[in-house]
């Protein structure tokens, strides 16, 4: 038996640029953490080694604190074998980068950057595709295929890169065959690039990032426990929580009529988990103005209780009759600014985005007036 865990997509430094305030650093720390808890799962179940299939920095130039303080955490978890492989970000292209890895490595982190032959225990030998440029252009697995070990080796590829469409940037000249580990006889083919838990086949896996960083895979984040019993048996695997935080998109729909907070308080988590939880939701459907209004300040009243909560309206159409411009004012320059906007917000041949914005601004001025009303 030879038990690891799969894990890939630390990106280690990752900026958070596109947030503000206190959140990016939080962020970022999460990530490091991610060290500390593959650990405590390694020794929870027993397995001797952690695989990280790529991407393990952000950046092939990440910061002398960022790389110096995951070693110091990897060689705190003595017990633990990590092995490290160039990714697409953090390719070998940036040879400084690996010369300085080299020298700062471990004793007990192995860094996977030539395409041979690791022994990992005795009788399990790691084939590793590293990443030479951020693309490579063509499948770095193939190798695997032709590389001999003795009779009952267990034998495990470590790779990073597309298979089918699974590619996080959506580049896929360097697609890696999806029948790879039949191919070259492998046990297990540990993968990533993808930052979602996706089975290729049954001894072919994406893990996912252990902490998420965007809202495209709206799944949490997790490592993969793997138990190797046999060649001639297929592997145990099991999913492992690993993130601190929650990325989320809900969706409100909503039709004429409605009552919006409610309708969003039914979808919100509960408050012991919104402190660390990134929300977006997404409004379909049809309201009139009031009940537009009406949502976009429910969304203002709890977004300081969300690391990030965010409203898309872009899909939620908003019926806007006179007696609704009524309530902003009968006439004068408010009812003219009300008019104006209401004709940009519906007209067709203006870009979505300018319509978007008619629309908000529409609604903050019906806001605004109610608010001042007497």
């Amino acid at each position: 038996m030879f038990r690891f865990i799969h894990s890939s997509d630390l990106h280690l430094g990752k900026r958070f640029g596109n947030f503000a305030g206190d959140l990016p650093g939080r962020l970022r720390e999460a990530r490091h953490d991610v060290i500390a808890r593959l650990a405590q799962h390694a020794r929870e179940q027993n397995a001797t080694t952690v695989l990280l299939a790529g991407d393990t920095f952000d950046t092939e130039t990440p910061a002398p604190h960022v790389r110096r303080q995951a070693f110091s955490e990897m060689a705190h978890h003595a017990a633990i074998k990590w092995v490290i492989l160039p990714g697409n970000h953090d390719s070998l292209q940036a040879t400084q980068h690996w010369a300085t890895l080299n020298a700062e490595v471990p004793d007990n982190v192995v860094l996977a950057v030539e395409p041979a032959p690791i022994e990992m225990a005795t009788g399990v030998v790691l084939l590793p595709a590293p990443c030479t440029t951020r693309r490579p252009g063509r499948d770095l697995t193939e190798w695997m295929d032709g590389q001999a070990t003795p009779d009952g080796t267990l034998r495990i590829g470590l790779a990073h890169g597309a298979v089918r469409s699974f590619s996080e940037e959506g580049a896929a000249a360097e697609v890696i065959a999806p029948d790879r580990a039949r191919r070259a006889g492998l046990d297990y083919l540990a993968l990533g690039d993808w930052h979602g838990t996706v089975s290729v086949d049954q001894r072919a896996h994406y893990c996912g990032t252990p902490e998420p960083d965007r809202f495209k895979h709206d799944a949490p984040g997790t490592a993969l426990l793997v138990s190797i019993a046999g060649s001639s048996i297929e592997p145990e695997i099991r999913a492992l929580p690993t993130a601190s935080f929650v990325w989320r998109r809900l969706d409100l729909h909503l039709l004429e009529g409605d009552a919006p907070e409610p309708a969003l308080n039914s979808l919100l988590p509960g408050l012991r988990e919104r402190r660390n939880s990134l929300i977006r939701v997404v409004a379909t459907g049809h309201s009139r103005l009031a009940a537009r209004a009406e949502l976009v300040a429910a969304i203002d009243r709890v977004v300081p209780d969300f690391a990030f909560l965010e409203l898309d309206q872009t899909g939620l159409t908003t019926e806007c009759e006179v007696e609704d411009l009524d309530q902003i004012d009968r006439s004068g320059a408010l009812r003219e600014a009300a008019n104006a906007l209401l004709v940009e917000a519906t007209d067709e041949r203006r870009a979505s985005s300018e319509r978007e914005i008619a629309r908000a601004a529409l609604v903050r001025l019906y806001s605004y007036t109610q608010a001042i009303a007497p």
